[in-house]
């Protein structure tokens, strides 16, 4: 505990004397003259992301507006004019002058001309050649209106499956494999919470909703020094901040689940708080059955989100923010719920127009209970987080982020409750509690007009704490040794330097090469007998026997652009090595098992590949392709004699094409192919007889494959967009505006030549064939399965 003290007492005082030596250094610079504001839209207040602002005066000179909608440039003190561009809206040119710091609000108005694009990302047009980001992937929930989904339910992890690198997990599933990676090897942040199970109905939806999101950027490498916990990716899913102008909401009515967004300003439009909601009613309609079987039947599930902030005044912000999501199944006797909760308090504060300070409290929840006639299985996970994250804005070519943060996890590994009549005695898996922290540093420098770069350093420390006993287990499984730890004692500590680094040079104005490196530790891990995360898979801490991962990733990527920005393109190689990844015995017990640690194996992994991505941005006809071409492999002493062998993320080819075509103001045509490689899979090679009993006989890990899976998703969407006529009263320029409401329908079919892909391979022996012979079954879900949705915006 001494140790965990220290270690948290370090971190306070780096942070403290950064944040000294940046005020007082920034406080020096008096010759700037450094222009800041927020840009919103002038119907909803909402504020703008990536609104593009340039300086005309000096050349390549400018910025992007953040997730609120704000910005911030530094320049000589001098006389210019900002330019304020933003796709679909009419530009604004302001003049700045002189030297101190200029308040520049400005609100953007609908362009008054007909609208030809589809808009993936709200950004500078040339941002994905430019910036030192690589390997990232950005999502807006504009990017999900024309997309046909299952059930007709838009969803970001659906849609996020659509891009190179990007594995579906399984059919209507919203797991995802990154490079080569477990499910589990994702971080997955809800305005900086941990998301531990991002499915709702068994994977057929996701825990986010579209209606509350504002933001999405799924790094699958490259990524930030100030992100940590996973080997493999890191998805930030930002809430939307809701109207500071008036009130307002969004929703939706689907087949089998429908959706509600309210948010309203308070105190003058210093404040505002948006809450939205969501639910499936199959058992409202299960209810009415004649048959008691089905009419008790519970398959539903709800989530809400809520987000506050208020502007207390230029220098600070303070918000909160939360998630609440169940999932209720019960079918007579049977019964599994599970659901997430989360919630953040934040606080944005500015010393000076250089430096800023994020201070956030990050509380995240996940638990699940099974119910089994007489008997209750529970598990729980609660982890709190501080965290501090520092931007300072050293010069035009030089930014400085620092900061760091601390966790507390308890995991709970199993409970069982069972009642007098059951025949069975409580029991409970002894819980573990762990700490985790780290500090970093990152820069991004412009050397030159052709070289920018993005480096930094992370260090990560991990503590398994007591109060409980630790067991030693031996090559076999067997425990050699246990130790008990007092509460808060420290059973074994981990950590270690995380290195990144991203290069961007700029070929030509429209062309560039990127480069990436970075190492990243995970210290908690999914032990899962599944291809997708279910409800019940297992959370594990590091431990004396299990040693963190560590992944190591390097990328080359060329960038492109044509047509003046119209055409995007991209492909990056990469090669991704695994340590101290984990599989587990055959015959593992993986739940309610107090020795679980001695039914693991550890081993390496190894992934590479080449991806390719063409996107064509505006016209009528948009939409994008997306090829991988990747091998993916496990290593471990004790299965296979050692050898490598594929994982089950392990595709050879994975292949999407998305297109939107607009047929008229009002309706859009859409349509996803989607083609890849089926799973490596673990067949029985044959069987043998004990006692006359069948047992299966399995040769090698992964030595089969799933059929090739591929499909045709085809969508209409039919805006009721009434717009009214505004004149402007200077110019005298009439403009369309969006009437107050707008609704519209989205039709879609998804697997429209139904195609029976395979969800499951089961083996049973042939009727009237010769003793021994088998056969496999084939299990497919959908096949063409229609949905129709109506949704509004007031």
């Amino acid at each position: 505990m001494k140790r965990l003290k220290l270690i948290v007492n370090r971190l306070a005082l780096l942070s403290i004397f950064f944040m000294s030596l940046v005020h007082d250094s920034a406080m020096g610079q008096s010759d700037k003259l450094v222009v800041g504001g927020k840009v919103t839209d002038s119907e909803s207040g909402e504020g703008l992301i990536g609104v593009t602002i340039l300086v005309k005066e000096l050349k390549a000179k400018g910025v992007i507006t953040d997730a609120n909608g704000e910005y911030r440039i530094a320049l000589p003190k001098g006389n210019y004019t900002l330019s304020y561009n933003f796709i679909g809206y009419e530009t604004i040119n302001q003049s700045v002058s002189g030297s101190g710091t200029v308040q520049k609000n400005v609100s953007m108005s609908l362009s008054s001309s007909e609208l030809d694009e589809v808009v993936v990302k709200a950004e500078r047009e040339d941002k994905n050649v430019r910036s030192t980001t690589v390997s990232v992937v950005s999502i807006s929930p504009k990017d999900l209106e024309d997309v046909p989904v299952l059930f007709g339910e838009k969803d970001v992890l659906k849609t996020i499956q659509l891009m190179p690198g990007v594995q579906s997990a399984g059919e209507g599933s919203s797991g995802f494999y990154v490079r080569g990676g477990d499910a589990g090897q994702n971080l997955l942040l809800l305005d900086e919470a941990t998301v531990y199970n991002a499915s709702h109905l068994m994977g057929f939806f996701s825990v986010f909703n579209s209606e509350a999101l504002e933001d999405v950027n799924l790094y699958k490498g490259g990524i930030p020094a100030q992100y940590g916990g996973r080997i493999s990716s890191v998805m930030d899913v930002r809430m939307r901040e809701s109207s500071v102008e008036d009130f307002g909401g969004a929703g939706g009515i689907g087949l089998i689940s429908s959706n509600l967004m309210l948010e309203t300003p308070f105190d003058n439009n210093k404040g505002s708080v948006f809450v939205a909601g969501r639910r499936t009613y199959a058992d409202v309609f299960t209810a009415f059955s004649n048959d008691p079987a089905i009419s008790d039947t519970k398959l539903y599930f709800y989530d809400l989100n809520m987000k506050a902030d208020y502007k207390i005044n230029d220098n600070n912000r303070v918000y909160v923010s939360g998630y609440l999501g169940e999932d209720r199944m019960g079918i007579t006797q049977f019964g599994l719920d599970w659901g997430n909760k989360t919630a953040t308090l934040g606080w944005d504060h500015a010393f000076n127009d250089h430096l800023y300070m994020n201070t956030s409290l990050v509380l995240s929840n996940y638990d699940y209970n099974i119910k089994v006639d007489q008997i209750n299985i529970s598990s729980t996970i609660n982890t709190y987080t501080f965290k501090q994250q520092y931007d300072w804005g050293i010069s035009d070519n030089f930014d400085l982020k620092f900061g760091w943060d601390i966790s507390y996890s308890e995991f709970g590994m199993g409970d069982l409750k069972a009642s007098d009549d059951s025949g069975m005695n409580d029991f409970n898996v002894p819980d573990r509690i762990t700490s985790e922290g780290g500090v970093f540093v990152s820069a991004n420098t412009r050397f030159s007009d052709k070289l920018f770069a993005e480096y930094g350093i992370r260090y990560s420390g991990f503590a398994a704490l007591g109060e409980g006993t630790f067991h030693t287990f031996d090559d076999e499984g067997d425990v050699i040794n246990s130790e008990y730890y007092g509460k808060g004692e420290i059973a074994q500590y981990y950590g270690g330097l995380e290195p990144r680094i991203n290069v961007t040079y700029m070929l030509t104005e429209t062309s560039s090469l990127k480069a990436s490196y970075n190492r990243m530790r995970q210290y908690n891990h999914l032990l899962s007998n599944s291809g997708t995360s279910l409800p019940t898979d297992l959370w594990i801490p590091s431990s004396n026997n299990i040693a963190p991962e560590i992944g190591d990733q390097v990328s080359l990527g060329y960038y492109r652009n044509f047509s003046d920005n119209k055409y995007e393109f991209s492909t990056e190689a990469y090669y991704k090595e695994m340590k101290n990844v984990i599989d587990y015995r055959t015959g593992a017990e993986l739940g309610l098992n107090e020795y679980i640690e001695g039914d693991l194996l550890y081993g390496d992994g190894r992934a590479y590949g080449l991806e390719m991505y063409v996107k064509k941005k505006t016209g009528r006809l948009t939409g994008w392709i997306s090829y991988t071409l990747s091998k993916s492999e496990r290593q471990f002493d004790d299965i296979d004699g050692g050898v490598w062998f594929p994982s089950r993320q392990d595709r050879r080819h994975d292949f999407s094409i998305t297109s939107i075509y607009k047929i008229n103001e009002r309706m859009k045509l859409s349509a996803n192919w989607v083609y890849y490689t089926g799973n490596a899979i673990t067949y029985p090679s044959g069987k043998y007889y004990i006692n006359g009993q069948p047992v299966p006989y399995y040769s090698e890990r992964n030595g089969y494959r799933m059929p090739d899976y591929h499909r045709l998703d085809i969508g209409l969407n039919i805006e009721n967009k009434n717009y009214k006529i505004r004149i402007d009263p200077e110019t005298g320029k009439s403009e369309k505006v969006n009437k107050r409401v707008e609704s519209g329908w989205n039709f879609s079919l998804y697997n429209a030549y139904g195609r029976k892909n395979a969800y499951m391979i089961t083996f049973e022996e042939k009727e009237g064939g010769e003793e021994g012979e088998m056969i496999a079954n084939k299990i497919s879900l959908f096949s063409f399965l229609p949905s129709v949705s109506y949704y509004f915006r007031f």
